[in-house]
């Protein structure tokens, strides 16, 4: 629920709010945006009455446990915060260096701890807050933004050939393991994302608009029908399969907001 802020501008309110007891995390938009050109007025006009906000993201560290970035994420610190690579070893960096091979993310991801409000570059994207607690989601390409330095960031190989090869993930993805608070960016906002609990169950999926899906659940490509033929006349020929118990999260308006 959107709320008044002490961010010292009147333009600014928050969004979203993640309370942690080591972290805690604002969405924080900006109202209305003034233009200082004649360029600058149109494009702003258009988005104000879109209601199209700028947003950024306020990381609040308290002194416990330190935040884990994208690589130039950071905008601007406030307070006794230090930067550290997160590398443990040699050992450690080839290990990143192949991950991000895998996964077209970033090898090396600052890590920042302190006690002070790290303010995160503001983004036209939407954000998804997850505050995981002894619990692995994998998440969709691009999607990573930040996580606790609890939260280990690994690439776990897809678990078929076909699901590989024709579902649109890739060889990989990307999953989130651990317990602490998590960003990704978002081209949906999260009142566009519908929600499925799945309990010894199965999701079929037509199309590669999952963005985010508990580890716990098996991932396959299946064909819609029984046969090549059944498929053929239903006009889906191949769909996504989660199966398991865990949670989907589907942006069924992905592919417009692309």
């Amino acid at each position: 629920m959107s709320q008044d802020t002490p961010y010292n501008c009147s333009n600014i309110k928050v969004s979203q709010t993640l309370e942690g007891s080591d972290i805690s995390i604002d969405v924080i938009e900006y109202d209305n945006l003034t233009a200082s050109s004649p360029g600058e007025a149109m494009s702003f006009y258009y988005m104000n009455r879109a209601n199209i906000k700028l947003r950024q993201c306020v990381v609040k560290l308290k002194g416990k446990s330190g935040i884990q970035l994208s690589p130039g994420a950071m905008s601007f610190i406030h307070g006794r915060i230090d930067m550290t690579s997160n590398v443990k070893g040699v050992g450690d960096f080839f290990g990143k260096v192949m991950k991000a091979a895998v996964t077209k993310e970033q090898a090396i991801k600052p890590l920042y701890k302190g006690v002070g409000e790290i303010f995160l570059e503001p983004s036209y994207r939407h954000y998804i807050l997850l505050d995981l607690n002894n619990e692995s989601v994998c998440v969709d390409d691009g999607m990573f933004f930040a996580a606790s330095e609890n939260v280990k960031v690994t690439a776990r190989p897809i678990s078929s050939i076909s699901a590989a090869t024709l579902g649109g993930e890739g060889l990989f993805n990307l999953c989130l393991e651990g317990t602490g608070p998590v960003i990704l960016e978002c081209k949906v906002p999260e009142s566009e994302i519908v929600f499925y609990e799945l309990v010894n169950d199965i999701l079929r999926v037509d199309g590669n608009f999952a963005v985010l899906w508990s580890s716990s659940l098996k991932f396959t490509v299946q064909k819609s029908g029984k046969s090549l033929l059944g498929s053929a006349v239903s006009g889906e020929g191949l769909v996504n399969v989660y199966e398991g118990s865990g949670r989907v999260w589907l942006a069924p308006t992905l592919r417009f907001h692309s």
